[in-house]
């Protein structure tokens, strides 16, 4: 809540812009060096994906909605299916994304609503059935 009584949104209550291009930009200090996911990302220079990232969770979260207003609608398992993503994928994915969370020192609830939409979109995106059976 601010002073006048109303709801902060949580783009606000992390810091805003600067807190999200944070945890994106820890976030891909990760994947530029990931043998699964960096080859997910075709261009050489990860920028242009921070920032599709990036004003994405902004726009989520309450901020512009400079995502919806560049890109349309987020369509977020369309954007994916292209890739492989599987459980290993995923869990990568998790990993970084866990410590770029970490890095920005949150108050813990706020650090739990955020880590709980993160995870949930992780398991979201993933378009590969994998066989436990498979590797026996």
């Amino acid at each position: 809540m601010t002073s006048s009584g109303e709801s902060m949104t949580l783009f606000e209550a992390i810091g805003g812009e600067p807190a999200f291009r944070k945890l994106v930009d820890e976030f891909y200090v990760g994947v530029a060096t990931d043998p699964l996911l960096r080859p997910m990302y075709p261009e050489e220079d990860l920028g242009p994906a921070a920032d599709r990232l990036t004003l994405f969770l902004m726009q989520y979260w309450g901020g512009p909605h400079t995502y919806s207003e560049q890109r349309g609608h987020p369509r977020l398992r369309m954007r994916h299916a292209p890739f492989r993503i599987g459980v290993a994928e995923r869990d990568a994915w998790l990993r970084h994304m866990r410590r770029a969370v970490d890095r920005l020192d949150l108050p813990p609830e706020i650090a739990a609503e955020l880590w709980n939409y993160l995870e949930r979109a992780a398991y979201f995106l993933v378009n590969v059935v994998e066989d436990p059976a498979a590797g026996a």
